[in-house]
């Protein structure tokens, strides 16, 4: 009988680390500790702790005067000091804090207001005109406008200058946040998250990243509204007393400027796109990177070649995580251990992994199998908001069926293949995108590539091969189906390779598989 596929921890918290009752709490220490340091840079703004806390009790005072506790708070503001606030105030308001991508488009944030029927919305100018008719529509009291003289920051901090009180800290079993998933593969659904299983979270992530009490600094180009940016970013940030610096949109040459102007010393880079924009930028030679302590990956795969690429060029480790918006962090690359190149490590403390076949979900594979990769661990949410059928199918039995689709070393390392709906099947043969993309990355001129089935007569399914080629590089499909053909079984390479500029992404800087999908099955050339 062979080794199951089941991996559990190797490391515990560290009795040192702080455990707090609530996500206000939290920030309610380090206001306590670290009164004067920056805790919030972004551009021209810039928040120590005392005005920090100070504008969260401002906003929340006011926001308990108009939202009942345990109300939602919906909050349509892109990256800036002003979304921190938003989130620590609704939830010092004994609300649920709900941060929703301001760039959807009105169709999309129209679905998502609708079933999250909000309290109140909170807002910037450029959301003002969609929150006031979203407001007027359900009977809402007007938006609160983070950017106006009435509910602006300085507004907010003379307002709270008692500071946080015991008024503000909710229990650890109230709802804190509801982070909504990328979408990458359906609507988005709203994720239920107590204070007590995100409190778990910052945990987590600093005993697999360790972090100097009220020494970091932390750069974040993530958007907030994403489990990644939110909870490591800010929240890690807050529980290590450090300083959070915030890019308000990705942009390479600002990112590598403000790695040097601040001397980061951890930069949640996340997604492999971040880092491969950043070495392709002119500027990135130019850039001292000796404060850099650790740089992290998470949110999709990182190639090796990435990981060796950006080692060379500025001399600091590529830490691979992976985690959900139902969950993280689940599995991490330690930062003093054994790390292994395109695995997203082991489990993290409390946590236990196992893979499943794919039929039942009931059957633990053997070490090396390929199989669903289910989780059980304190920083599981709770469920989907008015999702029950959803629930049911991600929640059973007491584990998270993640829909990511891995296999489990002889040393517990878990190595994630791809999503379970982007396993494509061609000719009755499993294929996972995921290796042919590897494959493509080590082509010399090719500088990111993704694959996705589309459907098929004679085999169901064939593979399409998307790529960018090097700036300067002259590159024909000829060359990359002949350098498949010369790696890759029959049935595992692509039919057509499609040249684009770039990659469509989600909001949350994912590669789009629908959008890729939606490109390789409009295509007139169905030969295979």
């Amino acid at each position: 009988m062979p080794t199951l596929a089941r991996s559990g921890p190797v490391q515990t918290v560290p009795g040192s680390y702080p455990r707090y009752e609530s996500l206000v709490h939290m920030l309610a220490a380090a206001v306590e500790a670290q009164p004067g340091k920056s805790a919030v840079i972004c551009g021209a703004t810039r928040l120590c702790y005392a005005e920090l806390g100070a504008a969260v009790a401002g906003l929340a005072d006011r926001l308990a005067g108009m939202v009942t506790r345990g109300g939602r708070v919906a909050i349509l503001v892109p990256n800036s000091a002003e979304t921190v606030v938003a989130v620590f105030g609704a939830m010092a308001a004994h609300c649920q804090a709900a941060p929703i991508n301001p760039f959807f488009t009105e169709r999309e944030l129209d679905a998502v207001i609708t079933g999250l029927e909000p309290a109140v919305i909170v807002c910037v100018d450029a959301t003002l005109d969609f929150a006031g008719r979203q407001s007027a529509r359900l009977g809402l009291p007007e938006p609160v406008n983070m950017i106006s003289a009435t509910h602006g920051l300085g507004s907010c901090i003379e307002a709270g200058a008692g500071g946080l009180a015991e008024r503000h800290l909710p229990r650890g079993e109230d709802l804190a946040m509801l982070l909504y998933t990328g979408g990458t593969t359906g609507k988005p659904k709203g994720v239920n998250h107590h204070h007590r299983t995100l409190g778990w979270s910052s945990l987590l992530h600093c005993t697999a990243w360790p972090v100097d009490f009220g020494a970091e600094v932390i750069l974040n180009v993530a958007p907030l509204f994403h489990i990644w940016g939110l909870g490591y970013g800010v929240l890690v940030s807050v529980f290590a007393q450090s300083t959070f610096v915030l890019i308000p949109r990705y942009e390479p040459d600002a990112v590598l400027g403000a790695i040097a102007e601040h001397r980061v010393s951890i930069f949640g880079g996340g997604p492999a796109p971040i880092y491969a924009g950043l070495l392709a930028s002119p500027e990135a030679a130019a850039v001292d990177y000796s404060t850099l302590r650790y740089c992290l990956s998470g949110g999709a795969p990182c190639p090796a070649e990435l990981h060796r690429n950006w080692k060379k060029l500025t001399g600091c480790e590529l830490f691979e995580g992976w985690g959900m918006s139902e969950g993280a962090p689940l599995c991490l690359n330690p930062a003093d251990g054994v790390r292994k190149l395109t695995s997203v490590g082991r489990p993290v403390p409390a946590t236990t992994i196992e893979v499943v076949d794919l039929d039942t979900g009931r059957s633990v594979l053997g070490i090396g199998e390929s199989g669903e990769v289910r989780v059980r661990g304190p920083q599981i949410m709770s469920g989907y908001r008015n999702e029950p059928e959803e629930t049911a199918i991600a929640l059973r039995d007491g584990w998270l069926y993640t829909g990511d689709i891995g296999y489990i070393d002889e040393d517990g390392y878990l190595f994630l293949v791809d999503r379970k709906k982007d396993m494509v099947i061609v000719g009755g043969y499993n294929v996972y995108p995921r290796e042919i993309d590897e494959l493509l990355f080590q082509h010399p001129k090719i500088l990111e590539a993704s694959t996705v089935g589309r459907p098929d007569d004679r085999l169901g399914e064939v593979l399409v091969a998307f790529v960018v080629a090097r700036r300067g590089e002259q590159l024909g499909e000829e060359e990359v189906l002949e350098y498949c053909r010369s790696n890759l079984v029959k049935y595992k390479r692509p039919v057509t390779v499609r040249f684009v500029d770039s990659l469509p992404r989600t909001a949350a800087n994912k590669i789009d598989k629908i959008q890729l999908r939606k490109l390789a099955a409009s295509r007139d050339d169905q030969s295979s």
